[in-house]
Parts: structure tokens; sequence; C-alpha cells
């Protein structure tokens, strides 16, 4: 678990450090999805997507202090970088276990990952004295319901969403109770309009919920050209931005922002169309995520 004392002052945010969805990444655009979450003394992560490992360092993160990791689900935008991440911390220092959350095959990726860098692990334990990589990651189950970890500031709680055909797919809420009152914060991971996901997230601070803009998919129909079985699969999988919003009100949260943005990176789709698209919907506060977008924790 991690040393409190080595983040100590640091202020609670949430960073939004790769904000678009799926797997793609084009020239000058964001990244796929992963998020800083700073909570209760504890450095979070959530989804490891690529472009994760330099999203935290500009974010100010000292890779040799990861603590806690958790992957919503096994699609490649929120998986992919993970192996990379923590095999790039510890060449910088990593010499505390980091405990990884995740559906059941997360076990399975991370034997992979490590099978295919034994020559360079092993080498580097040889050459540099450096501990042995396999010895400092637990990777543990995200079932429904709390998530242990043996923290009384801190609790975490899981829900399964709906994002077929994936099962294990799990939205995440954090809460932290301290002097300063409690700060909670959901992550609706990848999800279609799920209302069981606002119970869940019911008078959070801030809700993390993906959005598409339906516009927009058929845009995006029409440069991959994978026509009506792509559409099918995004309109069953995803939730369209008034939808995020009509979470959002039915939650009672006070922020929503916006993230796994489809799409995010095209041309002629402005922050506005977003806005215009949730308002109708949700009252409260939205802000369309972005890449090292950061929002502190308010005092009241």
């Amino acid at each position: 678990m991690s040393d409190r004392s080595a983040q100590e002052g640091t202020q609670d945010r949430l960073v939004i450090l790769g904000s678009k969805g799926g797997p793609a990444i084009r020239p000058g655009g964001p990244s796929p999805t992963s998020s800083l979450l700073e909570i209760a003394g504890r450095r979070c992560v959530i989804d490891c997507g690529l472009g994760v490992t330099r999203g935290l360092v500009e974010a100010g993160v000292s890779l040799k202090e990861m603590d806690l990791i958790f992957i919503t689900h096994m699609h490649s935008d929120h998986v992919l970088e993970l192996g990379p991440l923590i095999h790039t911390a510890w060449t910088t220092g990593l010499s505390k276990k980091v405990t990884v959350f995740g559906p059941a095959d997360l076990q399975e990726y991370w034997d992979g990952f490590l099978a295919s860098m034994r020559y360079d692990i092993d080498l580097r334990i040889a050459d540099e004295g450096r501990p042995d990589l396999r010895g400092l990651v637990e990777i543990r189950s995200i079932r429904e319901g709390d998530i242990e970890l043996g923290d009384a500031a801190l609790k975490v709680s899981a829900l399964r969403v709906d994002h077929p055909p994936v099962v294990d797919c799990f939205a995440l809420r954090f809460n932290a109770s301290d002097d300063s009152g409690n700060w909670s914060v959901v992550f609706g991971a990848d999800t279609a309009f799920f209302p069981p996901l606002a119970e869940f997230a019911g008078d959070c601070d801030i809700l993390v919920h993906e959005a598409m803009l339906e516009h927009g998919v058929d845009r995006i129909v029409e440069i991959t050209g994978n026509g009506d079985r792509l559409r099918q699969h995004l309109m069953a999988s995803h939730t369209i931005a008034p939808d995020a919003a009509r979470i959002a009100a039915l939650a009672g949260a006070r922020h929503l922002v916006l993230n796994h943005l489809i799409p995010a990176d095209l041309p002629g789709f402005a922050e506005q169309d977003w806005l215009d698209a949730c308002a109708p919907q949700f009252a409260g506060q939205t802000t369309v995520g972005k890449d090292g977008l950061t929002i502190p924790r308010k005092h009241s």
C-alpha cells in the first residue's frame, strides 16, 4: 500500500489524462481513456489507455510513487498501457507494491506482459540491482459492492454496468471523509444508458460519464467504413450526451464531466455542441473533458 507521507500536502483533485473514446489516435488529437484521482491521501489511476504514462508525468506525478490502479474493463483503450506504465514506474525507482484492481481477465493480461518482458526484467534485476517487478504488483479482481482497501479514510465501491458484449465492466465510486467533509467522485465507465448508475452515483460531487454525439456517429461510420455494424455497436454500448446528462440529473450530481468522447478529435464538432446537447437534461455544472483537464476538490 502507499506511504501517505509521500503525498502529504497533495491537494485532492481529478485529472482527465485521456479523454477520447476508442483506441485510435490521430495527429494532434487526444489520448484514449485514463484518469488520475488524488483523494484521501491516495493516488488512484483509473484506466490505462495509450498515453497514460506521459499524462501522469505531465500532471506532476512521480511514477515511483504509484499506489492504486483500477481497470474498469478489458477493452484496449482502457488497459493497453497498464503494463508499460508499471514497467516505466519500475525503471524510475518503484520499490513499493502497487495494487491493481480489475476484471478477472486482468491477471492473464499481466502474466502475459511479464512473460513478454522477461528478458528486460531479468537483465535489469541482475545488471542494475532492481527489485523483482514480479513481486511488486498485486492483481485483485473487482466484484460488485465494496472494494476492500483497508483504509478508513477512503471507500471504493463498484457497480457492473451495461456495456455489451462486455460482461465485466464496472463503474467506480470513490468516497473520502475527512475534517473537510465528504468528497465523492464516480466514474461511470463505458456504458449504455443505465438508470441503476444514477442510484449508484446518488448525490455525488463529480460524475465522470462517457458521452457520444449522435450526429457524430454518422461521421465516424463514414470515415471507418464499417457501416451499420459499427453504428449498432456504438448505439447499443455507449451513451449519447443527453442521456449522460439525464443520469447526472437523476443522480443529483453536482458536476458532470463528459469523458470518453465520441467523436473527440474530428473537425466540425465543438465544445458547445456537447454543452447544448446536455443543457436540456441537466441544470448543474457540465464540463467537457480534455487531456490535462484538472478539477480540484472544492472545500465548503
